[in-house]
């Protein structure tokens, strides 16, 4: 896959944010360094996420934490109650501001936390760029407290326009509350005088929205957006799934997580890259991108082939000497859908955990590989 077609977004958002930009572009070096270098070792990440809650009001048909087959649906309730306290997350903020990584806010839904946007306060005033990622349902209410509070960037999930939407995340009406909230967001914008947060719309290409990917556009003309960026589907086959286990015995962990995303993308191919092209063919005040950025060759055998792995410079994972993951329970992943964990922030610090021996062990395992089976289809694995 020409690696190059995705560095366009990074380039977008180098002409937004210049300073950001370096400073990633200066982070991701050093990693990278360490990825052919350090034997295991990384130096400190670009970016670590925060999942602040893995409760969600919301029941998106492909989710593959709530959604039709989602794995957080089986969880106990407990287990999804569970949230770091304010207090714990305030020492994970000041920790990490040693080496000032960019936060990613998430869930769940992560406006469900009830001290989201004092968080956000905190981590901009300890110097580090701050983006949330939302299904906008809450944003309305919280509009005035999340632009005050220094917010970067707000990313927000939309499927399709008006009803289209409301079907695929299961609530009458959202797609309204969605338009009032960033309504609001934009008007509180103007009465600070301030150009952030930027408004990111993003839409997960599927079965019940792939046809109409066009209307799109004008929503996002419609609220003063900065970006619309169109993500191809992450699915699996269960077999992938299967040979999976086999490295996972080496770890010592599972994939659980990902058996969330089993299922058949049910798209006619030959009308997803017509609409594809008729998208990228419109002039916008905004950025357009679509990620990974395939090729019409590429495109038809990433969704027809089971098998599917990529060429290229995306045919490793760089993913875990660049970012990392504290989930509500405290756990430090390198990776969204594995058990696998570097220890737990009750515990230890980052600082500490992320070169610790079972960090060192992920990545070496990692690197032998190259890439996992599940890997194929995870956004991360193009990413950089």
């Amino acid at each position: 896959m020409n690696a190059l077609r995705n560095w366009q977004r990074f380039l977008n958002k180098s002409l937004k944010q210049p300073g950001y930009a370096l400073k990633v572009f200066s982070k991701r070096l050093a990693s990278f360094s360490s990825y052919v270098f350090g034997a295991g070792k990384s130096s400190y990440p670009e970016a670590v996420t925060l999942f602040l809650t893995h409760r969600c009001n919301l029941r998106c048909k492909m989710c593959g934490q709530w959604g039709e087959g989602g794995v957080t649906k089986k969880d106990t309730s407990q287990h999804i109650r569970e949230e770091l306290s304010v207090v714990e997350l305030n020492s994970v903020i000041d920790d990490l501001a040693v080496f000032r990584p960019n936060i990613t806010l998430f869930g769940g839904e992560p406006l469900l936390y009830p001290s989201v946007t004092d968080l956000i306060s905190r981590i901009k005033q300890k110097g580090m760029h701050c983006l949330m990622i939302t299904n906008g349902s809450l944003l309305e209410k919280a509009a005035e407290e999340i632009v005050a509070s220094g917010l970067d960037e707000l990313n927000l999930s939309l499927d399709g326009k008006g009803e289209e939407h409301d079907r695929i995340r299961g609530l009458p009406g959202l797609f309204n509350q969605i338009m009032a909230g960033l309504q609001k967001i934009n008007y509180y914008k103007e009465q600070k005088n301030r150009k952030i947060p930027l408004i990111n719309l993003q839409c997960t290409i599927n079965r019940d929205n792939y046809q109409h990917l066009e209307q799109l556009t004008e929503v996002a003309r419609q609220v003063k957006a900065n970006s619309l960026t169109f993500h191809n589907l992450i699915f699996l086959d269960r077999s992938i799934i299967q040979e999976q286990e086999k490295i996972n015995q080496e770890l010592g962990c599972d994939s659980l997580a990902w058996e969330g995303f089993i299922f058949e993308p049910g798209m006619d191919i030959g009308l997803l890259s017509r609409k594809i092209a008729q998208v990228k063919a419109g002039t916008y005040p905004f950025s357009v991108d679509f990620y990974p950025n395939f090729s019409r060759e590429e495109l038809l055998d990433y969704y027809s082939n089971k098998n599917y792995r990529p060429s290229g410079g995306a045919a490793r994972c760089l993913s875990p000497w660049m970012v990392a993951y504290i989930f509500p329970d405290g756990q430090v992943k390198p990776c969204l859908n594995f058990s696998y964990t570097y220890g737990n922030i009750k515990n230890n610090k980052f600082t500490e955990l992320w070169n610790d021996p079972q960090a060192i062990k992920f990545r070496r395992q990692l690197k032998q590989h190259r890439l996992f089976p599940v890997c194929a289809r995870c956004t991360e694995l193009y990413r950089y």
